[in-house]
C-alpha cells in the first residue's frame, strides 16, 4: 500500500482542496502517513496570497533535496495557487520536484503521480491564464472536479467546508487569486445540495460555504438566477445539518435579501466575515476594492438594522502602497466605530503579476508596517475583550469540536479534559468536559473571557450560589443566536 503525506498552507479553500485530493488518492489505495519521512508521496498544497506562505513551502522543499537523493522513487508534488503562479519556476528552484499542479487541475493528481512514478518525467498541469484562450475555455480549465469527501482530513468530523464558487472577478490590486483560481463561477445549486446531503449523512452538524467572495454567488441568468439567499433556504431544509456559515463576504454584495435570509433561517449563523481592508478612501481606490468607507458604513447599518446581534469580523492590510499616517488613523477610527468581533490584520506583501506591483512602489518600510500592524491589533483586541466580557453570565449552545489546543499541547488524555467549541456566532469557548462530548451541541455558561476566548462551564439546572453567583440573570434560547 502506498503512503501519502500532504501539508497544507493557506486558506479554508486549500484545506478543502487537500481533503478532495486525499479522498481521490485513497480511492487509488493510498493511506495517510503522519510524517514526510514515512511517505512514498509527499505533496504540498500551497498559497500565494503572501510572500511568507511561499517562502515556507520553498524552505520545506529545500529540506527534501537530500531525501530525494537518498530515495529517488519518492514522489514530491507542489499543488495549489503557488503552483499555478510559478509553474516552471518551481522546477527551476527545486529540480527534484516531480509534479506541479494548479488548483483547477487537482482532479489529475492521481494520474500525474502515476506518470511520474513510471518514469515519464516532470508533470506540469496548470490552468489557462486569463488571456490565454477563449473565455469559456479559461473557465473550464479552472473548474474544480466533482468532489469526493474524506472526513479524516477535516479539522473535526462534525464540521465541513463546502465550495459553492470558484475563482474571482473582483481584481483587487494586491491579490493574485483571479489569476491563480480563474474567473468567478458558481457551482450548480443541485450539486451543492447533493454534496451537503452527503456531508449530513457523514455526521456533519455544521457546514461552512466557501467562495472567494461567497455572497456574490449566483447560478443561471434572468429570473431563474439562484443567489446565496435562495441556496441557504435549500440547504436549511436538509435534515441533520444544524448550522450553516459562509465566508468570505464582499461588502457590495451584502444585500438586504441575504441578511433577511440569515435572520429568518435559524440554522444560518449570524456571523458575517466582510473584509474592509482599509479605512481610507484613497487607499481603497488604489486597492481597487470597488467601494468607499461610506459604502461599508451603509452595509454595517443594514446589518445592524436587520441582525442587531450579528457578529461581524474583518480583514485589514496595513502598509499598502502609499498609505500615510493619516490613512492609517482613518483605519483605526473605523475599527473603533464598527467594533468587529475580530479582525485578521496583515502587512502588505507585494505579489508579482498584480496591478499593485505593476503600478505602485511598495514604499512603506517594513518597520512602519509592523508598528501599524501591532497598533491595529491592540485596538481590535481591546474591543474584542470588552465585547466578550459583556457575555459573562450568559449561556450559549456550543458545538463541541474536541480537546482544546492547550490540552493537545500538554498531551492530556482521558475522559476529563479541557474541551473547545464554537458558539452560533463563531466565538471560541473552552470548558472542562469529556472527550465523548465532541460532536454534541451543549449549553455552556460563560464565567470569564479574553479577547479571543470565552471560558465556560457546562450548564447545570440548579447551580450552587458559590459557583454560579455571577450567572444570575442569564438568558438562553433554543440556539442562542448572538453568541
Amino acid at each position: 500500500m502506498m503512503r501519502l503525506y500532504i501539508e497544507t498552507v493557506g486558506c479554508q479553500m486549500n484545506v478543502l482542496d487537500s481533503e478532495l485530493v486525499v479522498a481521490s488518492l485513497k480511492r487509488q489505495g493510498y493511506e495517510l502517513a503522519r510524517a514526510a519521512d514515512q511517505a512514498d508521496t509527499i505533496l504540498f498544497n500551497t498559497c500565494s496570497v503572501r510572500q511568507h506562505a511561499e517562502d515556507k513551502v520553498y524552505s520545506a522543499l529545500g529540506k527534501l533535496k537530500r531525501t530525494k537523493q537518498d530515495f529517488p522513487d519518492k514522489i514530491v508534488g507542489v499543488l495549489g495557487c503557488m503552483a499555478q503562479k510559478d509553474q516552471q519556476r518551481v522546477f527551476d528552484r527545486a529540480p527534484y520536484v516531480d509534479l506541479v499542479v494548479g488548483p483547477g487541475q487537482l482532479h489529475r493528481v492521481p494520474e500525474l503521480i502515476e506518470e511520474a512514478r513510471r518514469g515519464a518525467g516532470r508533470q506540469l498541469a496548470v490552468s489557462l491564464g486569463r488571456r490565454e484562450g477563449a473565455v469559456e475555455a479559461v473557465r473550464r480549465s479552472h473548474e474544480s472536479f466533482d468532489p469526493l469527501r474524506d472526513p479524516e482530513m477535516r479539522p473535526t468530523p462534525f464540521q465541513a467546508y463546502l465550495r459553492i464558487q470558484v475563482g474571482c472577478d473582483k481584481f483587487c490590486a494586491y491579490c493574485v487569486v483571479p489569476m491563480t483560481r480563474g474567473p468567478e463561477q458558481g457551482r450548480h445549486p443541485d450539486a451543492i445540495v447533493a454534496e451537503a446531503r452527503t456531508l449530513a449523512d457523514q455526521g456533519c452538524l455544521e457546514i461552512v460555504l466557501l467562495g472567494q467572495t461567497v455572497n456574490s454567488y449566483r447560478y443561471g441568468t434572468g429570473p431563474a438566477t439562484v443567489r446565496l439567499a435562495h441556496l441557504l433556504e435549500r440547504l436549511h431544509a436538509i435534515d441533520g445539518i444544524r448550522r450553516l456559515k459562509f465566508v468570505t463576504g464582499f461588502p457590495k454584495d451584502m444585500t438586504r435579501e441575504l441578511l433577511e435570509a440569515v435572520r429568518d433561517l435559524p440554522k444560518v449563523s449570524p456571523y458575517l466575515h466582510v473584509p474592509l481592508q482599509s479605512g481610507s478612501d484613497p487607499v481603497l481606490e488604489r486597492m481597487k476594492r470597488g467601494y468607499t468607507v461610506d459604502d461599508y458604513r451603509s452595509m454595517m447599518e443594514r446589518i445592524r438594522d436587520t441582525l442587531p446581534d450579528a457578529a461581524v469580523s474583518s480583514d485589514f492590510i496595513v502598509g499598502f502602497c502609499g498609505e500615510t499616517e493619516d490613512d492609517f488613523e482613518r483605519t483605526k477610527e473605523c475599527v473603533r466605530a464598527f467594533r468587529f468581533k475580530n479582525s485578521f490584520i496583515f502587512k502588505y506583501s507585494e505579489r508579482s503579476g498584480t496591478k499593485a506591483a505593476e503600478r505602485f512602489p511598495d514604499d512603506v518600510p517594513d518597520g512602519i508596517k509592523q508598528r501599524r500592524n501591532n497598533e491595529l491589533l491592540e485596538i481590535q483586541n481591546a474591543i474584542s475583550e470588552e465585547d466578550n466580557v459583556r457575555l459573562l453570565g450568559r449561556t450559549f449552545d456550543v458545538l463541541v469540536e474536541g480537546p482544546s489546543k492547550t490540552a493537545r499541547k500538554k498531551g492530556e488524555e482521558g475522559p476529563d479534559i479541557q474541551m473547545t467549541g464554537r458558539t452560533h456566532c463563531d466565538r471560541i469557548v473552552v470548558f472542562d468536559g469529556e472527550t465523548r462530548q465532541a460532536g454534541r451541541i451543549l449549553p455552556i455558561t460563560i464565567y470569564d473571557a479574553s479577547a479571543h476566548t470565552l471560558f465556560g462551564i457546562l450548564d447545570i439546572p440548579d447551580p450552587t450560589p458559590q459557583v454560579y453567583s455571577l450567572l444570575q440573570g442569564r438568558s438562553r434560547g433554543d440556539e442562542e443566536r448572538c453568541g
